[in-house]
């Protein structure tokens, strides 16, 4: 089997990246987002399970942060990153079933974590341009809300 794209190919790099979920229920959402939401039309993607949550300390993601901090290392130094796009989404599976957290609590760890992961892509990147987005999912949708980076966290 064979098959062409009939989407254009720009060689040219926006600078940005975006690490995520790998859930695909979510995906062509965050890439509305960030297409039409922030304006990226192109962007590096990091999607693994839980997205960010490994880049908060967490023990049980201490394998995938190594990993995912030597690609963002790789990615700032040949793709020129200069900003990065952290996106955690509600009811994430990672939290439930790999850390093992209760349902009234997630999402406020997830806020917690999301903060804890931007701050540290900044350390070890030394971009100041990192964005930290939690989606929230209702019935039908999913709305992305920026958290501030100056907020403190425990």
């Amino acid at each position: 089997m064979s098959y062409v794209s009939t989407v254009k190919y720009v060689p040219e790099r926006i600078h940005a990246a975006a690490i995520y979920c790998s859930d695909g229920r979510v995906g062509d959402q965050f890439d509305d987002f960030l297409h039409n939401g922030l304006s990226l039309p192109r962007y590096d993607r990091v999607a693994l399970p839980g997205g960010p949550a490994c880049l908060a300390g967490h023990t049980e993601a201490y394998v995938q942060e190594k990993g995912v901090v030597d690609e963002l290392k790789f990615l700032v130094d040949a793709h020129e990153l200069e900003r990065v796009v952290l996106i955690q989404h509600q009811g994430c599976a990672f939290y439930a079933q790999r850390l093992g957290l209760p349902e009234p609590f997630l999402a406020d760890q997830q806020r917690i974590d999301l903060l804890k992961a931007a701050r540290f892509v900044r350390e070890v990147t030394g971009l100041s341009n990192v964005e930290a987005y939690f989606a929230g999912i209702d019935e039908n949708s999913i709305a992305f809300e920026q958290l501030g980076l100056d907020r403190d966290v425990t």
